[in-house]
């Protein structure tokens, strides 16, 4: 499917940045206050464009964060997998109902799970970095998700993805395939392993043909295991105890390989924007693979549903938007647009993060204020 690079960015209203939009600094204002260090914004709407941050690029300084400053985006990574596999469908190179196993024989794989049960979150595949039940238990993954100071210290170790499957599949399901729901980044590393098979190149490859390049995301990169992030960039933290005394450390470098496709993407809020504006506007995708994927499976949240690497979230009185969010060790990403493309928002966020997540309840606030504001107000 051709794209138009000089698309890029077109959308149905006339931006007009420099606004001023004092209940969107406002927000801005909240959210630090709550804890996060430093957050970036960028709205585009019938009003035009609207970009602003808020907080520190670095603490202990203050510079704001940059913002087009590059960061990891997390889980962010999935919804831009999806797209390139389904850009692969377009392409006739493979089916979303083909199994895995005929695909990747070695793993050994449950025949029954497919092409779009990965995507979906349906496979029952162990996720590698721990699964978390309704009951409490709790069964770890890979020591890298698990321990505070074990990660900061093994933080530039390279993990190969099929290290991570073959781990997950030593491990058993979650449930029968196509049987129920649950989040498994196992999913997507699986995912990027067909994609290399598929095409005989590395995604990072397949990612620029047919992704990045055609939509100009000069911003974004697939690091896969190498630790720098590109300049501009606010600076990611991780707090850990080590002999009963406090420590935090800056994680901005680190090798992502230990998440890989299911969180290992650096990108900016400008080419989110342009990605997932082109993404539900049918840019990137045939009309008949779009609705696929956004064709959304219930999930245990309630208003939230899971299509092909999106949420598909309702927003009450807003309607519905299109989203993924992600976060990585001290940074993390927003990514949200109406089905039409015509609104989106797009954040980074950079934070002290810790293996007790305590800024999650914080994070799921800010981005709820934010949603409400944009799409709700």
């Amino acid at each position: 499917m051709a794209i138009n690079p000089s698309d890029r960015d077109k959308s149905t209203f006339g931006a007009t940045a420099g606004q001023d939009r004092p209940e969107l600094r406002e927000v801005l204002e909240e959210i630090v206050d709550s804890g996060i260090t430093g957050i970036t914004l960028r709205v585009h709407d019938e009003r035009g464009e609207w970009v602003g941050s808020a907080g520190v690029s670095r603490l202990g300084e203050d510079a704001k964060p940059p913002v087009d400053g590059h960061v990891r985006i997390g889980s962010n990574t999935k919804t831009f997998i999806a797209a390139l596999v389904l850009r692969l469908v377009a392409e006739g190179r493979v089916a979303l109902d083909a199994p895995v196993a005929g695909l990747l024989p070695e793993f050994g794989v449950d025949g029954r799970v497919t092409v779009r049960m990965l995507l979906q979150h349906t496979s029952g595949i162990f996720n590698f970095t721990g699964e978390y039940y309704e009951d409490g238990t709790v069964v770890p993954g890979i020591p890298a998700t698990t321990a505070g100071k074990e990660w900061v210290d093994n933080r530039f170790k390279t993990y190969r993805p099929t290290e991570l499957v073959r781990l997950a599949l030593s491990r058993p399901a979650r449930f029968e395939p196509g049987t129920d729901w649950s989040y498994s980044n196992t999913n997507y590393v699986l995912a990027r392993l067909l994609i290399e098979q598929i095409t005989g190149r590395s995604v990072a490859e397949e990612m620029q043909r047919l992704i990045l390049g055609p939509l100009g995301l000069s911003g974004t990169a697939v690091p896969t295991t190498g630790t720098e992030i590109a300049e501009p960039h606010a600076h990611a933290y991780f707090r850990y105890e080590d002999a009963g005394e406090e420590k935090t450390v800056d994680v901005t470098a680190q090798n992502p390989s230990w998440i890989s496709s299911g969180g290992d993407m650096i990108s900016t809020s400008r080419d989110l924007h342009t990605f997932i504006s082109a993404l539900v506007s049918g840019r990137l995708l045939p009309a008949e693979l779009l609705s696929e994927m956004c064709a959304p499976r219930p999930t245990p949240a309630p208003g939230m549903g899971y299509g092909l690497g999106v949420f598909v979230q309702d927003i009450g009185s807003g309607g519905t938007v299109i989203t993924h969010n992600g976060g990585a060790a001290g940074h993390a990403a927003l990514m949200y647009s109406t089905p039409d493309g015509s609104r989106t928002l797009t954040a980074t966020l950079n934070y002290v993060d810790d293996a007790a997540l305590s800024l999650a309840v914080a994070f799921q606030q800010a981005t709820q204020r934010l949603v409400d504001e944009v799409f709700c107000a």
